[in-house]
């Protein structure tokens, strides 16, 4: 291997930074299924699949929190996957039963997202991919008029797309009442 070729590992883990350790422990094992692998009075380090850790939360004395974060340059969000649709609306159903709602929810196009906030304020995305296909959806973002006019999105209503799914729409079906705003909400996100 020459020293100019480019390795590309596997994003492996995200690293946040709290005064809330237990508050993000049980936030991160209802929300995406994650386990404690190790914890001590400065951190804590969980996984929800096979690996050693995919979140690690450090709770240093002397941290403080930020009031103006959402302010501040920084992170904006970590995203986790699903497999389906099915697999998103049926998180969104279970963590709505348990009081925790989205803070936003978008259908990017190439991915229908749900922003969840946790309780430090860090946005946390669910998503899957519209496509079911990465190469597809990937191919989508460069070549899509619709993309290159409106790279975020169109805002949508978890509730909505619920009840569609319910009513039996197909997941094609509901990205495509999503994307021209059938299912947005009543009131626009600020």
């Amino acid at each position: 291997m020459s020293t100019h070729t480019v390795v590309r590992p596997t994003l492996h883990h995200f690293n946040l930074k709290t005064t809330r350790l237990q508050e993000l422990i049980d936030w991160y094992t209802t929300v995406v299924g994650a386990e404690v692998t190790f914890q001590d009075a400065t951190g804590a380090w969980l996984t929800n699949d096979g690996a050693n850790h995919r979140i690690a939360l450090l709770c240093f004395p002397g941290f403080v929190d930020d009031p103006d974060r959402e302010t501040r340059t920084g992170m904006h969000h970590s995203a986790f996957e699903y497999d389906s649709f099915t697999d998103l609306n049926g998180s969104y159903l279970r963590l709505r039963d348990a009081g925790i709602l989205p803070d936003i929810c978008i259908d990017h196009g190439m991915t229908l997202s749900y922003y969840y906030k946790d309780p430090d304020g860090n946005r946390v995305e669910l998503q899957v991919d519209n496509f079911g296909d990465w190469q597809a959806s990937k191919a989508w973002m460069r070549t899509s008029p619709d993309f290159r006019a409106n790279p975020i999105g169109v805002f949508v209503d978890p509730a909505r797309i619920a009840e569609a799914a319910a009513a039996g729409e197909s997941f094609a079906e509901i990205h495509r009442l999503a994307i021209s705003g059938a299912l947005s909400p009543d009131r626009p996100s600020d």
